[in-house]
C-alpha cells in the first residue's frame, strides 16, 4: 500500500513533515517502510523557452539553442536532440543540477561552444515511459504551450509530492485505504478530518432497480451485493489531479470510469467494478459459485477453466467476472460504452485468497478482500463513484441503488475494565482517558459502572474481537514511549533435549560415522509412489491424508512411508551421475485415524535408508566391488550395538519393496527392530534404476524400547580364552541362525561368542547339503579353563545339532 501526502492533505491538515508523520504512524502500529520524494533530483530543473535554434558550425548533428528561463540573461545550451524547434517549452537542467539518473550538470564546451546546462528527456528525468505517448519517449521532453516559463518542472509534472510506502500487517485491513489512514492521522495529530460530503444528484429519470437485477446464490461467499446504473456516459481521460493521486498510489490511469473505481477503492478501501450495461446478458448480475469446467475469460485476455470452487459474478448466460479479483473481458468498459453498471460487494476473504492463488492472479482488489472489507461501505462506494463521474460531467445518475444484504452484520461489543487494561500495559491510565482514545478511533463506548465499560467496535475494524485488542489500541495512541519500561522477570528454565530427541541425534551420528549421508525431505508424496514401491492395495500405507493446498501437483498427499522420500533422493542423485549413494533419513510419517480427517493423525518416527554403488571410493589401490546385502546388514548391526541393543535375532522376512529370499528381519522378542534387504527388481525398474539397491526401514520408538539404559561393567578377564572350530555338514536350506541358537543354548557357563566364518557348497559335498564352520570362544573370569571343561561343552553342542538337524561333524 502506498499513498501520496497530497492525497492525505486533501482530507486532513497537518504540519508534520513526511518523515515525522511516518514515525508517528509507525509507532502507532501502521509501519511506513519508505518515504519517497517523487521529484528528487529535479530541484534545479526549470521550464525554458527555445527562442533560437541554429546548427552547430563544427558538427553535423549538434544544435545551439538560446533558452529563456526567466532568470537573467538567456542561456546557451548545446544539444544533439533532433526534435527541438524554436518556440518550444522544454525542461532545462541548470548548472549544478543532479538529475534522478545520477547525471551532474556542469558548464562544458562542446565543439568550441560553452553549454550552460542541458535540455532533458523523459528518461533523464526518470518519468514513467509506459504512460507517455510515443512522441515523448525519445528526444527532449516537450512541455505544453501554456506552461509558465521559469517555474520548476516538478510543479508542472506533478512531481512535487511525497509518497509513503506502507508495510501493513494483514490484520489492519482498514488502513488499506486513504480514509483509514486519515482516521489514524486525525487521532495522532489531533486535527479533524474534512472528508468531502458524498452527495449525488440523481438526474436521470430511470430507476436502477428497473434496469438491472442483482442476486446472491452463494450466501457463504458473498455477504452483500450492491449496484447502481449510470447513463449517457462519456468515456475520456480523468482530470489531471485524479491521475496524479492514482499515480501516487501506484496505479496507472486508463479512462475516467475505470480510474474512478480505482480511486474509490484506494480512498474508501472498497473495491469496485464497472460493467458495460449493454454487454450484460439479461441485464442481471448474480454472485454464484462457478460451474466446474466453465470458461472464465478475464480482463487480462486469459481464459481459465473453473474448478467449481471460485466465486463469479455471472450474467444470465456466463460469468462476467472473477469475483473480487478481476472482471470479464466481454463486459469491460470501452470507448463505445454509454451505460455503466457500478458494482460493489463484500466477498469472503479466504475464498478470494484461494482462488487468486490457484489462478495465479493477484490484484489490488483481491488483496483487500483477502484481508477483509467493511461490509457497510458498498452503497457509499457506489454513491462516491457516481458523484465523481457526475462532477466530471461524464454521466447522468439513475435513481436508487440495488442492494442485496441478506444478513446484516451485528456490531461486535466487548466488555473491559480500566484496571484490566492497566495491568496488561503496565500503566495507570484512568478509564476516561482510555474511552477518549477509543472514541477518537471510532469505537462506541457504553459505561456499565465505575471503570467498567462496553466498547462497540466500528464496522471497519474487523481485527478487534476481544479486550486485549482494545488494550493495544490504547497503547498505540497513548504512545509506547510513554509506557514505563520494566525488566522481565520469571523463573529461568534450563533447556535440553528430550530422551527421544537425544536418541535420534545419536542414531544420526552413528549412521553418519558409518558412511551414510543424512537427507531432509518434505513430508509429502504422490499416489504413484505406492504403485512404484508395490505397496499392497489393501495396505494401510495407501490411506494417506490429502493436502487441501499442495505446494505442487507432485506432492498432493502426506507420506505414510519414509521409503518414498528416500527413493526420490536416491533417484535424484543417480540422475546427476552420483553413482555411489548411501542415504538415510529419520523423520515422521503420518497415519490418519480416519478419512476425511476429523482429528490429528498419528505421527510415527521412522528411519530408512538405501545404499548402492561401489563399496570403496574409486582409486588405484581399491577394488571395484559393489556393495551387497552384508554391507547393509553390517551397518545396521553396528547401529544396534551403538544403541546398546543386544540379544536380537536375524531371520528371513518379507517387505513390500524388497526381494523375496533376499530380505531379513531383525527381531527382539515379537518386536521387529529392522527390515533389511535387496530392493525388488520390479521396484528398481519402476524408478528406472538398473543397479542393485539395498534398503532398510526401522521404527524409532521400537529401537528406544529395547535400548539398554543401565550397564554393569566388569573387569577384563585375567585368564586366556579357548577357541574351538566346529565344522558341520547340514541340509542346504537350514539357516545358520538356527544352528547358532542351539550353540548358545548348550555351550555352558563359559561360552562367550560364536562366529560363522565359512559356508561351502561344491563338489566335495552332496548337492542337498552345505558345510558350515563356526568359531566358538570360551573364557572364565575366575580360572584358566581345562581341555576337559571345554570338551564337555563342545560335545554337548555336537550332540544337540546332530539330534535336532541331522548334522554331521566334519574333520
Amino acid at each position: 500500500m502506498q499513498v501520496s501526502i497530497k492525497w492525505l492533505k486533501d482530507y486532513i491538515d497537518f504540519t508534520e513533515t513526511p518523515e515525522e508523520l511516518a514515525d508517528k504512524l509507525t509507532m502507532a502500529g501502521i509501519p511506513v517502510e519508505n518515504v519517497v520524494h517523487t521529484g528528487e533530483g529535479l530541484e534545479k530543473v526549470v521550464v525554458g523557452k527555445l527562442t533560437e535554434v541554429r546548427p552547430h558550425e563544427n558538427s553535423d548533428h549538434l544544435q545551439i539553442c538560446t533558452v529563456d528561463v526567466a532568470k537573467g540573461e538567456p542561456l546557451t545550451i548545446v544539444t544533439g536532440a533532433p526534435n527541438v524547434q524554436e518556440g518550444q517549452l522544454v525542461p532545462v537542467a541548470l548548472v549544478g543540477a543532479h538529475l534522478p539518473n545520477g547525471q551532474k550538470i556542469e558548464k562544458s564546451k562542446m565543439r568550441g561552444v560553452l553549454s550552460m546546462g542541458m535540455l532533458c528527456s523523459a528518461e533523464e528525468m526518470r518519468l514513467d515511459l509506459d504512460a507517455l505517448p510515443e512522441s515523448q519517449k525519445n528526444g527532449i521532453y516537450i512541455l505544453p504551450e501554456d506552461t509558465t516559463v521559469g517555474v520548476s518542472v516538478k510543479d508542472v509534472l506533478g512531481l512535487d509530492d511525497v509518497i509513503l510506502e506502507f508495510e501493513l500487517t494483514a490484520n489492519r485491513a482498514d488502513c488499506f485505504s486513504v480514509l483509514g489512514l486519515v482516521r489514524e492521522i486525525s487521532v495522532l495529530t489531533g486535527n479533524p478530518m474534512h472528508f468531502p460530503e458524498i452527495k449525488v444528484n440523481e438526474d436521470d429519470a430511470a430507476d436502477s432497480k428497473d434496469l438491472v437485477s442483482v442476486s446472491i446464490q452463494a450466501n457463504d461467499l458473498c455477504k452483500r451485493f450492491s449496484a447502481g446504473v449510470l447513463k449517457n456516459v462519456k468515456i475520456g481521460p480523468s482530470p489531471k489531479w485524479m491521475q496524479q493521486r492514482l499515480e501516487g498510489a501506484g496505479i496507472r490511469s486508463i479512462n475516467n470510469v475505470v480510474d474512478v473505481t480505482n480511486f474509490v477503492m484506494i480512498e474508501l478501501g472498497q473495491p469496485m467494478h464497472a460493467y458495460d450495461y449493454d454487454e450484460i446478458t439479461g441485464h442481471s448480475l448474480t454472485a454464484r459459485k462457478a460451474v466446474k469446467g466453465e470458461n472464465l475469460h478475464t480482463l487480462d485476455d486469459s481464459s481459465r477453466v473453473a474448478n467449481g470452487t471460485e466465486l463469479v459474478i455471472a450474467d444470465a448466460e456466463k460469468p462476467a467476472g472473477l469475483a473480487g479479483i478481476m472482471g470479464g473481458l466481454e463486459s469491460e468498459i470501452t470507448e463505445k460504452t454509454t451505460t455503466v453498471v457500478l458494482e460493489a460487494a463484500s466477498f469472503y476473504g479466504p475464498n478470494i485468497r484461494r482462488t487468486a492463488r490457484s489462478c495465479g492472479l493477484h490484484s489490488e482488489a483481491s488483496g483487500r478482500f483477502e484481508r477483509g472489507v467493511d461490509v457497510t461501505e458498498t452503497p457509499r462506494a457506489i454513491k462516491r463513484a457516481s458523484q465523481l463521474l457526475q462532477e466530471m460531467g461524464a454521466c447522468t445518475v439513475c435513481k436508487n441503488i440495488v442492494d442485496v444484504y441478506p444478513e446484516p452484520v451485528v456490531p461486535v461489543k466487548i466488555s473491559f475494565t480500566a484496571p484490566q487494561i492497566n495491568r496488561r500495559l503496565g500503566t495507570k491510565l484512568s478509564g476516561d482517558v482510555m474511552c477518549d482514545i477509543l472514541k477518537k478511533l471510532g469505537f462506541g463506548i457504553e459505561t456499565v459502572s465505575d471503570e467498567s465499560y462496553t466498547a462497540v467496535v466500528p464496522s471497519w475494524r474487523n481485527d478487534v474481537t476481544r479486550w486485549e485488542d482494545l488494550s493495544e489500541e490504547v497503547a498505540q495512541v497513548y504512545g509506547f514511549d510513554e509506557i514505563p519500561s520494566t525488566t522481565p522477570h520469571g523463573r529461568v528454565m534450563s533447556a535440553g533435549q528430550s530422551k527421544k530427541q537425544y536418541f535420534i541425534e545419536k542414531m544420526k551420528a552413528v549412521l553418519c560415522s558409518l558412511g551414510l549421508d543424512e537427507t531432509a525431505s518434505f513430508a509429502f508424496t504422490h499416489p504413484s509412489m505406492y504403485d512404484k514401491m508395490q505397496v499392497p492395495e489393501d495396505s494401510m500405507l495407501r490411506t494417506a491424508i490429502p493436502i487441501m493446498n499442495p505446494l505442487t501437483d507432485e506432492y498432493p498427499l502426506v507420506r505414510t512411508t519414509l521409503l518414498s522420500s528416500v527413493f526420490e533422493n536416491v533417484v535424484r542423485n543417480l540422475s546427476r551421475k552420483n553413482e555411489d549413494v548411501r542415504l538415510f533419513e529419520i523423520a515422521p510419517v503420518f497415519y490418519p485415524k480416519s478419512l476425511p480427517v476429523t482429528e490429528l493423525p498419528d505421527e510415527v518416527m521412522k528411519a530408512a535408508g538405501i545404499i548402492t554403488g561401489r563399496r570403496a571410493p574409486l582409486g588405484w589401490n581399491q577394488v571395484n566391488d559393489e556393495v551387497d546385502f552384508y554391507d547393509l546388514k553390517g551397518i545396521i548391526e553396528e547401529l544396534l550395538t551403538a544403541l546398546s541393543i543386544k540379544r536380537y535375532t536375524v531371520e528371513v522376512g518379507e517387505h513390500y519393496v524388497m526381494h523375496p529370499g533376499k530380505t531379513a528381519v531383525i527381531k527382539k522378542g515379537n518386536d521387529i527392530l529392522a527390515y533389511i534387504g535387496e530392493v525388488h527388481p520390479a521396484v528398481a525398474e519402476a524408478f528406472s534404476v538398473k543397479k542393485k539397491m539395498y534398503a532398510f526401514e526401522m521404527d524409532v520408538l521400537t529401537l528406544m524400547k529395547h535400548s539398554e539404559e543401565h550397564f554393569n561393567y566388569t573387569h577384563l578377564p585375567k585368564y586366556p580364552a579357548v577357541s574351538r572350530d566346529l565344522a558341520l555338514l547340514v541340509d542346504r536350506d537350514l539357516p545358520a541362525m538356527d544352528i547358532e541358537k542351539v550353540i548358545k543354548k548348550n555351550a555352558g557357563p563359559y561360552f562367550k561368542e560364536v562366529c560363522l566364518f565359512d559356508v561351502y557348497t561344491g563338489k566335495q559335498v552332496d548337492s542337498a547339503k552345505k558345510s558350515v564352520a563356526f568359531s566358538l570362544l570360551f573364557q572364565s573370569n575366575d580360572k584358566t579353563l581345562t581341555d576337559a571343561e571345554v570338551d564337555e561343552a563342545f560335545g554337548k553342542i555336537v550332540s544337540e545339532v546332530e539330534k535336532l538337524f541331522g548334522a554331521e561333524l566334519r574333520a
